[in-house]
């Protein structure tokens, strides 16, 4: 079974391609000389400092073994994606049923680049899902656990 390909901007590649770099070198050298510190200070049985550093150093390992893994299945999905339809890349204006606000988001690859907070929603996520391959004008229904949400789609770009 091949391996699942990871969509992502060209901006969220780097920026997580920064993270790992970072891991990989300041923040190894900062988790050793913490351990090397802890160490100095004798009896690791009991050593709180040692204990903290280790788990850090297991979370960094993890991380990048995460990241390493995501960034060899990325597949950079161009910016300019098609304004016909809903794509990743695209960005959709949108308004719920029965409601005035317009709300604004970006269809993004990778769940790592989401963030709806900054109205960046992942391909993935169940809002994502339902407007892919939409169309401006269109009504859309989304499946969630309070029900389920109608929206209008405004405008894509």
């Amino acid at each position: 079974m091949g391996q699942r390909v990871e969509y992502m901007s060209r901006d969220g590649y780097e920026k997580l391609k920064t993270e790992l770099e970072t891991l990989k070198t300041s923040e190894r050298i900062q988790i050793a000389e913490r351990l090397e510190y802890a160490k100095s200070l004798g009896d690791l049985s009991e050593n709180a400092e040692f204990d903290a550093a280790k788990e850090d150093q297991m979370l960094n390992e993890m991380r990048i073994g995460e990241l390493e893994y995501l960034l060899r299945r990325a597949t950079i999905v161009d910016k300019r994606a098609p304004t016909a339809a809903v794509g990743i890349g695209s960005t959709i204006v949108i308004r719920a049923d029965k409601s005035d606000k317009e709300e604004t988001y970006m269809v993004v690859g990778s769940s790592e680049e989401a963030d709806p907070l900054v109205g960046r929603i992942s391909h993935e996520s169940p809002l994502g899902r339902a407007f892919l391959g939409c169309k401006k004008g269109e009504v859309v229904i989304v499946s969630t656990p309070r029900g389920a949400l109608k929206y209008v789609i405004l405008g894509i770009s």
